[in-house]
């Protein structure tokens, strides 16, 4: 894949519910989504944006050297966002390959990012994401850590049969902690964004069941840590602490 071929864009909006104005919290002397914005450069797939509501962020992001791209403030989901924002940036249809990275991932590993794109190798899958083994076992139970449970493709990658917040598989084995991170090809954006939520996803909670519930195919790859998602204060101090050292 050719450096034109990918487009990475950042959903960041001002109205976090549980940690508003989380993006632009200071970490180590630089706002959140200006770590998230320096991890995506540091992965060196192709140009990145932020796609926004906010002017604020926008003014962050621009400071720092970034593109913001501002869009509606009336979207559901990060994934209708950076829709609106591609299609800005990229009105000729040039991007073949779209990175949805979160803007709240200010530990993403830039060589995690790149993994992302492997099962897209495979023409059969329309949209590719991360998830890592899970090693702690408070992890198993908590509904806010998103299990994936996949076939196995082949090492290191699973064919996603369904994302869930209950312990799932049952069984011995290994459970699968589900990254938010996506690599969609950008037919399986524009068709995935036009669906109407599916049962599955109102009932978890939980946006790429839509897809599967549509018949599109995800396949994940196994990376070998999570990025910090910080959605609490208490999260955005182990940001602060990490990312300090």
């Amino acid at each position: 894949m050719a450096e034109s071929d990918i487009l990475i864009l950042i959903p960041a909006r001002m109205a976090s519910t549980r940690l508003p104005g989380k993006h632009l919290a200071d970490i180590a002397g630089q706002p959140m989504i200006v770590h998230v914005l320096r991890r995506a450069q540091e992965a060196a797939l192709g140009p990145v944006a932020v796609a926004t509501d906010s002017p604020e962020i926008a003014t962050a992001v621009e400071k720092a050297g970034g593109q913001a791209v501002m869009t509606r403030a009336d979207h559901v989901s990060g994934s209708d966002r950076i829709f609106e924002a591609l299609n800005k940036l990229d009105p000729q249809g040039r991007a073949g390959i779209i990175i949805n990275v979160q803007g709240d991932l200010p530990t993403l590993s830039p060589q995690d990012l790149r993994a992302v794109l492997k099962p897209l190798a495979d023409p059969a899958v329309d949209i590719a994401t991360l998830a890592a083994e899970i090693t702690r076992p408070e992890e198993r139970t908590n509904p806010n850590v998103v299990k994936v449970v996949g076939s196995p493709v082949s090492a290191g990658r699973l064919r996603a049969l369904y994302f869930t917040r209950t312990t799932a598989p049952s069984g011995e084995g290994p459970l699968y902690h589900h990254i938010g991170l996506y690599a969609y090809r950008r037919a399986a954006l524009e068709r995935f964004v036009k669906l109407p939520p599916s049962p599955l996803e109102q009932r978890e909670r939980l946006e790429q069941l839509r897809a599967l519930e549509a018949g599109m195919r995800i396949d994940v790859a196994i990376v070998s840590s999570v990025p910090l998602g910080v959605d609490t204060a208490e999260e955005l101090e182990q940001a602060r602490a990490a990312l300090t050292r």
